[in-house]
């Protein structure tokens, strides 16, 4: 263990870890791709590290194999570090749910939902004993910590119950970095008025300044540095580049704005329907990243007339996004496209809203009782108390796809819901074997019998490779194409987009200066 002998706050006397922080003028600025950065920077030189959010609000979950869930970026940032995700690396998730109300899940566990007032008012001061509890643990454990903040520090209507930005950069006594994205303008502006918005004590918290998202040559960008620190006397610690193919799992929605685009002329077009309430996008990552797929957000109906493939996502509110469905022509798109024998298919509640109807008579996620769905498959879905979360095995049994027969072994994922499905008739059944911690179970996955309409529960499916491929070689057979036989691996491309990721920010910040602030 790297010992630094730093006096803490709150009462934690000494840490065994070292720590950096990086924080951000807003949201969508580039801290989470940052901290990945980091965290395999220290990985490959030996350090055992670990990432860590106190708190986070996100859609795009993760289940450890504890059956934990936690926000994906950590998920992420864990893999860069060569690590097994788990709960302490983010203890409070916040999830979305609509009406300015959310689920909070605390170590990995629901604990109800809330409005905002009632999380800040009442109770986030007591989620950050859950923080100070794992980050606790952690620091026993590990050598470094690469701490991520969320949104701003300089909120000022939420500093007092923050809990996630300067509370946490205090309690360990961390030095942070401040990161801005260049590439919307106002970076100057944001980054000294975001130092102007805090209290002294942390304003000397924070040790750098990171100029995010540049494009184009940076020695452009020589004065604006040189006032940068002038005027904030804070270092300018690097300037790092736009990259626009970085292929890393995005956490925020916000993304999701670049890719709401027309489709590439590619021999596949995937059409995945952008509702209101998406969650766990990152499903689809893997088949963007095919040579033959264009994959692309669609919002309006007319978007889904060139696909080949349409993707019903996840939702953290089925019935409220059905309802949009509905209400904005997508469903009648929906059904067109299926009478003209495009593919359907749907992960999680997408897959709820393929069956008859869907339920939720004690108000678990949406204030109406129930809804009609697509009616695609003989299934009936309500929805419980219980939250189902767990990591999966599966095994894909003789899964029509047209007139092609997919059969996958060993293929992984993990669930994340709160519906029972039931079914009223026969129906094909890809999934027939699935095990959650070791154990078979029996819930229903299924697809049509002709071979045009499929769903499951089981997020990350496509992340398969075998998988993946055998289902575009599919379409690509029904489509008159040949087939592609060299498949790729993704979760070996992944490893190389880390690496590159930390060769980019090893040559174009201060990595020097880093380590002296760090004390390394």
């Amino acid at each position: 263990m790297c010992g630094s002998g730093k006096t803490l706050f709150s009462g934690k006397a000494w840490t065994m870890a070292k720590y950096i922080m990086f924080q951000g003028t807003s949201s969508h600025v580039g801290k989470s791709i940052l901290a990945t950065a980091f965290c395999r920077i220290f990985a490959r030189e030996g350090l055992k590290t670990v990432p860590f959010k106190a708190q986070n609000m996100a859609l795009n979950s993760f289940v450890t194999p504890d059956g934990g869930e936690i926000g994906r970026a950590q998920a992420v940032q864990a893999e860069a570090a060569g690590l097994i995700a788990e709960t302490d690396m983010n203890p409070v998730l916040l999830k979305p749910a609509g009406n300015c109300r959310s689920q909070v899940i605390i170590n990995g566990v629901p604990v109800g939902n809330m409005s905002a007032e009632e999380y800040h008012l009442s109770y986030s001061l007591k989620a950050f004993e859950a923080v100070k509890t794992a980050l606790t643990r952690l620091d026993k454990e590990y050598d470094m910590i690469v701490l991520e903040g969320a949104g701003s520090p300089a909120e000022i209507n939420l500093k007092n119950t923050d809990i996630v930005n300067m509370r946490v950069a205090e309690y360990v006594h961390a030095p942070v970095f401040l990161v801005a994205d260049i590439d919307r303008g106002g970076s100057l502006a944001a980054l000294v008025g975001t130092l102007e918005l805090l209290d002294e004590a942390e304003r000397d918290l924070v040790k750098g300044l990171i100029i995010n998202k540049f494009r184009g040559d940076p020695r452009l960008f020589d004065s604006a540095v040189r006032f940068l620190e002038e005027k904030t006397g804070k270092p300018v610690i690097g300037i790092m580049p736009y990259i626009s193919d970085l292929g890393i799992d995005e956490e925020d929605s916000v993304s999701l704005a670049e890719m709401l685009r027309e489709p590439e002329e590619k021999d596949l077009k995937i059409a995945v329907v952008r509702t209101p309430r998406i969650s766990n996008f990152t499903d689809f990552d893997s088949l963007a990243s095919e040579e033959d797929v264009s994959l692309y957000y669609a919002q309006e109906p007319e978007a889904l007339a060139a696909a080949d493939i349409i993707l019903l996502p996840g939702t953290k509110n089925t019935i409220d996004d059905m309802f949009w469905l509905r209400e904005s022509g997508m469903e009648q798109a929906v059904l067109t496209a299926r009478r003209q024998g495009v593919l359907i298919g749907g992960i999680c509640g997408g897959y709820q809203m393929l069956g008859r109807k869907i339920s939720d008579p004690d108000g678990v996620e949406a204030a109406h009782e129930s809804v009609d769905g697509l009616n695609f498959l003989p299934m009936e879905t309500v929805f419980k108390g219980e939250k189902i979360t767990a990591q999966v095995h599966c095994r894909c049994c003789r899964f029509s796809v047209y007139d092609s027969v997919i059969d996958c072994n060993d293929m992984k994922g993990y669930e994340i819901h709160m519906g029972r499905s039931v079914f009223s008739a026969p129906v094909s059944r890809p999934f027939a074997a699935v095990s959650r911690r070791g154990r078979r179970c029996d819930d229903p996955v299924g697809a049509s019998l002709d071979g045009t309409v499929f769903g499951t529960y089981v997020h990350g499916i496509f992340d398969n490779d075998g998988f993946r491929r055998a289902f575009l070689n599919a379409v690509r057979i029904h489509k008159g194409l040949q087939p592609i036989t060299a498949g790729r691996h993704y979760r070996g491309e992944k490893e190389k987009r880390y690496d590159r990721l930390a060769d980019l920010a090893l040559a174009s910040l201060n990595m020097r200066k880093v380590r002296q602030i760090i004390g390394e």
